[in-house]
């Protein structure tokens, strides 16, 4: 790793993950950030049995790889395809506002739940792609949102929860890193 921590900026790659520009198109630096997170949160699951993405850090907190993983597909659904696009598409695990269905993961299937995460996902850049403008909006709360402000959200929250899932794989195993 180079001295800035990692990033090394004279190459477009650092563990399979695209190092997002330095400068350009707004629109290509957000978006580029936002696959970066997502990125680091599916190799922060890297490697692991279901046993241990499922391990929760330190009561009473209920967050796990497997929970945080479940909450970011519910995340993407709700920013993107029922917010920014308004679909009438129900949520994946959350049942009313405010319930951590998604971080109760006793039962939850490992693969079930990164399906559904890369389905939204996936989701999510084809809207994010098909639109306009990042001056394009959606609704929250009666209140115009912009597709701007929702990418620079979504990183906001995965990088967040990027922090979470460190330390949640260092207890785990030990791996460290970005």
């Amino acid at each position: 790793m180079g001295s800035s921590g990692g990033l090394c900026h004279d190459d477009t790659m650092v563990d399979n993950r695209v190092i997002p520009p330095l400068a350009g198109e707004e629109r290509a630096v957000l978006t580029a950030f936002l696959q970066y997170q997502r990125d680091t949160l599916g190799r922060k699951c890297e490697g692991l049995t279901a046993e241990q993405v499922k391990q929760r850090s330190v009561p009473p907190s209920n967050l796990s790889l497997l929970g945080l993983v479940r909450h970011m597909a519910e995340v993407e659904r709700i920013w993107f395809r029922i917010r920014l696009s308004g679909e009438d598409v129900p949520l994946r695990w959350k049942r009313t506002p405010g319930d951590d269905l998604d971080f109760d993961v006793d039962d939850a299937d490992p693969e079930e739940a990164a399906e559904a995460w890369n389905e939204e996902c996936a989701r999510s850049r084809e809207i994010e792609r098909n639109a306009e403008s990042l001056d394009i909006t959606g609704h929250v709360s009666g209140k115009d949102v912009s597709l701007r402000w929702i990418l620079t959200h979504m990183i906001e929250e995965y990088a967040r929860h990027n922090g979470h899932a460190d330390l949640l794989r260092e207890r785990i195993d030990g791996v460290t890193g970005e």
